[in-house]
Formats: structure tokens, C-alpha cells, sequence
């Protein structure tokens, strides 16, 4: 599996920004190959629906067959890259581009909503629950303090994935990282008085 699926024309992005192609895409990428009829039953779709998403994303290059695990009688789809990434620049220079771009930062939001709704605390050990959660800053940076507040977080994931991977009591997780500045309204001054 190559490492990323860089989209700099917002057309392509938008084939993946469909809430249906995004979510079997995310799906191949954690739990691994499946067919038509398994990404279904995973997501409350006919197999029918899910074949025409997949052949779509397969179309674009999103996904592909996978040769190593043939099913006789339906096709097994695999992801072809680890993530999808994007320039915000490129695709704001336009009006589809940035139009996409919302859809997109929406359907990150949708991703994390269902892993919270999914996750109930009665199944998992008390080691989990108190590592999991989420937090909340309201912080003052330039740009490009928040670039390379994304950086860090890129590298320590990667390097804590590494550190730990195969370590007993290891889990998959999502992990989000996300900024964005705070709303410029009259009612939510940009620099609050101190």
C-alpha cells in the first residue's frame, strides 16, 4: 500500500467527498479488504449501492482489486493508499475547490462523531477509558505556529505507532488533529480583553 494519495485538483476530491465513498474508503483503510456485500452489511447499505461507490473510487484510483484474496464469486476491493492529503492553497484558489474543501473538513467531523457515538466505555478495560477522551484549546498562533503544531502531532503519532506497535494490550485508535481560527463575528471578538 503506497503512503499517500496527494489531490490537487478539487474534482478528485470531491469524487471521495461523497459520505458513502469516504466512509468504505475509511473502512478498507482500517479493517483491510472486503467485498461489496461485507462493506454493506458494515455500513446499513445494499451491496448493489456499495459495488457502484466502490467501482467509482476504484475509477479514480482511491481503491483496487485486490489479486491476493480472490472471492469467487465477488470482487474484494482493497485501499491503495494509507491517506488522502491535500494543499488548502491549491484548492481554495477556486470556488469548487473551497466548496469541497468545507465538505471534507465536514466529513472528518462526521468520522469523529461516529467513533464517539460508537464507543462504549462498559466494553473496554479501565486502562482505556482513562487514556481515551478528547481536549479543547483555544490558543493564540500564527499560521505558523498551527503548521507546525500539526507537524509535531503528524511526527509523535508516527513515532508512538512505532514505538509501540505490537506491544501487548495495543488497539487501533483514531487520532484527530484539527485547527481552526475562531470565528470572526461581532459577538466573538478575534482578541478577547484581558
Amino acid at each position: 500500500m503506497e503512503e499517500a494519495f496527494k489531490i490537487d485538483d478539487p474534482r478528485l476530491l470531491k469524487v471521495v467527498a461523497h459520505p458513502l465513498r469516504v466512509r468504505l474508503l475509511g473502512r478498507l483503510r482500517a479493517q483491510g479488504p472486503a467485498t461489496a456485500s461485507e462493506l454493506g452489511r458494515a455500513v446499513g447499505e445494499s451491496s448493489g449501492l456499495t459495488s457502484y461507490h466502490l467501482r467509482e473510487l476504484a475509477k479514480h484510483g482511491f481503491i483496487e482489486e485486490d489479486p491476493e484474496q480472490r472471492d469467487g464469486r465477488e470482487r474484494r476491493w482493497r485501499a491503495r493508499h494509507r491517506y488522502t492529503s491535500w494543499d488548502n492553497l491549491t484548492l481554495a484558489a477556486s470556488p469548487e475547490g473551497r466548496e469541497v474543501l468545507k465538505v471534507m473538513h465536514l466529513r472528518q467531523v462526521e468520522a469523529v462523531a461516529r467513533s464517539v457515538e460508537a464507543f462504549d466505555e462498559s466494553e473496554w478495560p479501565r486502562e482505556v477509558v482513562d487514556a481515551v477522551g478528547m481536549s479543547d484549546h483555544l490558543v493564540m498562533l500564527p499560521p505558523e505556529g498551527v503548521r507546525e503544531l500539526q507537524e509535531r502531532a503528524d511526527d509523535l503519532v508516527r513515532e508512538l505507532a512505532a514505538r509501540y506497535a505490537g506491544a501487548d494490550g495495543a488497539e487501533q485508535y483514531h487520532v484527530w488533529a484539527g485547527a481552526f481560527p475562531y470565528p470572526k463575528h461581532p459577538d466573538h471578538p478575534q482578541k478577547e480583553e484581558q
